[in-house]
């Protein structure tokens, strides 16, 4: 995906870099983060985004993306500032749209609203925008600055930014292990590894994700629901399976929960369809790969259907497929202190290392006690080599 030309970088700069930020503008930008954050589990496809409007040192209005088809941040904080916003400075936290959309351009409002300077976190890496927006309105005579507080706003839309750059969603992978490294016993008995805070974690990660994926093995074994269990979910994430053989029962729980179940197969029989379609699932015929479905393939439709972040909860054969195409961006692995034994199964299903410079190597960017049990978040800095 080639982006639109832009504007050098420089150029929505404050004169002077870094340090020329103010400190009243680091903390309207701040602000209009906590603002995006509120929009964590409702935007999607959309990016999260908060505006701040601030006039005389006073923030006059605040707005931020809800959801979907409805008013974008900058259009909510207008709103809100009226005719206050004539002259102020809008901080956003990410570059303001300026293409027809299911809403109407927000440069267009800011412009009518006669906002005097723009202050953006990030430019949009959406190819319908990609600096245009910033452009327009430079071009129009608003002071324009970009880049402030620009890593976490990246942060905020991980997937978002990864489906707009690369044609593939953010992929979270969680698992949870016991102090031996180990993830289930070794018939598969797995609940319940981790306590009860460490479970309604794993809601909250569901809930922002697009899309809950699993493999066929994990329904099998576990006849998992892959639902978002929390009361004020605002909509349930698309389930979706990998099955190559199509060994799914259409009285699998996964298929008979509200929402939308996706099962990608090599299975192109309109007849073996009939029954999970029955259920109300979509089947999607995959390439075939070496041992199983073609992942980049799968990770490809699920972008072309605005999937943003993907948690994917699976055994360690899908765990250690993953790793190996290179599809794994996060890691959120749970440490529960028990101790399963040298026969319980492990994490990933991998082939044999020869060398210890052949290991994957991750970055740990967080650490949180959850209840009982500890969370890392992890990202890979180093793939396997596998000869």
């Amino acid at each position: 995906m080639s982006p639109t030309r832009t504007l050098p970088f420089h150029a929505w700069s404050p004169a002077g870099g870094d340090s020329a930020w103010s400190a009243d503008d680091c903390r309207y930008m701040a602000r209009a983060l906590q603002l995006a954050q509120r929009g964590l589990y409702s935007t999607d496809p959309n990016p999260r985004v908060g505006c701040v409007i601030v006039r005389d040192g006073a923030i006059v209005g605040e707005g931020w993306h809800e959801r979907a088809g409805e008013a974008h941040a900058e259009v909510m904080a207008l709103a809100a500032a009226g005719d206050r916003a004539r002259g102020a400075t809008a901080y956003v936290t990410l570059e303001p749209c300026c293409h027809h959309g299911r809403t109407p351009p927000c440069t267009d409002a800011l412009l009518e609203a006669g906002i005097g300077r723009v202050v953006a976190a990030m430019p949009d890496p959406n190819p319908q925008v990609a600096g245009q927006g910033l452009a327009l309105l430079q071009r129009a005579g608003v002071v324009v600055h970009c880049g402030l507080l620009a890593t976490e706003a990246r942060a905020l839309n991980p997937g978002f930014v990864q489906r707009m750059t690369h044609d593939r969603p953010w992929v979270r992978l969680k698992l949870a292990m016991s102090l031996d490294g180990r993830t289930a016993l070794a018939s598969g008995e797995s609940q319940w590894l981790t306590g009860a805070d460490a479970r309604q974690d794993v809601q909250r990660l569901r809930a922002r994700s697009s899309a809950i994926l699993t493999g066929s093995g994990t329904v099998l074994t576990d006849d998992p629901s892959l639902n978002v269990r929390l009361s004020d979910a605002p909509r349930q994430p698309l389930r979706a399976i990998l099955d190559s053989t199509l060994r799914l029962s259409p009285m699998a729980q996964i298929l008979r929960l509200p929402g939308q179940a996706l099962i990608f197969t090599a299975v192109a029989d309109p007849d073996r369809h009939a029954p999970l379609q029955a259920t109300g699932a979509e089947l999607v015929v995959a390439p075939r790969a070496v041992g199983g479905l073609d992942l980049p393939a799968v990770m490809a439709e699920l972008a072309r259907r605005e999937c943003n972040e993907i948690q994917v909860e699976c055994g360690p054969t899908l765990a250690g497929a993953l790793l190996q195409a290179g599809l794994v961006d996060e890691l959120i692995l749970y440490l529960a202190p028990l101790l399963l034994g040298d026969k319980a199964r492990g994490l990933f299903a991998l082939p044999e290392l020869q060398r210890m410079s052949d290991r994957a190597e991750w970055t740990i960017v967080e650490t949180r006690a959850v209840g009982r049990d500890w969370r890392l978040r992890l990202h890979l800095t180093k793939p396997p080599t596998f000869r």
